[in-house]
């Protein structure tokens, strides 16, 4: 397993050849930062800071061509983190321009802050430094697009992952309310997420307003909220 792996990374770093441009950028919300090296490392040019849009992107493109001209390479190769999900469009602007681009593991950019000046010390400059050194190194993954049919799906998953957590967290706090606040309606309603126990909390919140009530009142309550509502036997138990 181990020689497989070692195997692999073999083949990354033999894909980075004399002709490349290793570009790492460092991924935030509204300006990213790139640096450049060669595929010994050495820095190539003045970093850059550009916003994160079509006009940033340009600009991002006639830096890595001017290097390319004035260092005379012919390829480029651009890395960053993905992390949260301000690095998508740029990837996918830099795929249509047909620049490869590739990913690197955001744990192991942390652990090599100190391979330039042995110190653990954090700016985006250095970040993009580190990035790019560990793609000349081979410590990257390439990015697979995927079609427009796979994102929307994958991106309904996402949300209705959120959904559910929202849902369970609110069944949750419910239930503890009702056990606080009214333990008595589970003898009536089993499910508290039931229509019948909901418009109930909604009309009667509390114990309170049961008290000086019939169960025709009850019933004509909740024949206003609701099409099909329990009976006068559920009044009576709830008024029990």
């Amino acid at each position: 397993m181990k020689y497989k792996m070692q195997q692999k990374q073999n083949q990354l770093i033999e894909r980075i050849s004399d002709r490349h441009l290793v570009v790492g950028v460092d991924i935030a919300q509204q300006f990213h930062v790139a640096r450049a090296v060669n595929y010994r490392g050495i820095v190539v040019g003045d970093p850059l800071t550009f916003e994160n849009n079509e006009e940033g992107f340009n600009r991002f493109l006639e830096w890595i061509n001017k290097l390319k001209g004035k260092n005379s390479l012919d390829t480029t190769i651009v890395g960053m983190e993905p992390t949260g999900h301000y690095w998508i469009n740029l990837s996918k602007w830099l795929s249509n321009e047909k620049i490869d681009v590739v990913t690197v593991n955001p744990h192991l950019v942390k652990r090599n802050k100190e391979n330039r000046d042995n110190t653990q010390s954090k700016s985006d400059k250095k970040d993009a430094l580190v990035i790019a050194d560990m793609v000349k190194n081979g410590y990257y993954s390439f990015v697979h697009v995927a079609s427009e049919s796979f994102e929307k799906l994958r991106v309904l998953m996402s949300n209705r992952d959120v959904i559910v957590r929202r849902l369970v967290s609110s069944i949750n706090q419910l239930n503890r309310w009702v056990d606080v606040v009214f333990p008595e309606l589970r003898q009536v309603f089993k499910d508290v997420k039931g229509k019948g126990a909901i418009a109930t909390l909604r009309l009667f919140p509390t114990p309170i307003e049961l008290r000086s009530m019939q169960p025709q009142d009850i019933v004509a309550k909740w024949k206003s909220v609701m099409k099909r509502q329990p009976g006068l036997k559920k009044a009576y138990q709830l008024i029990n």
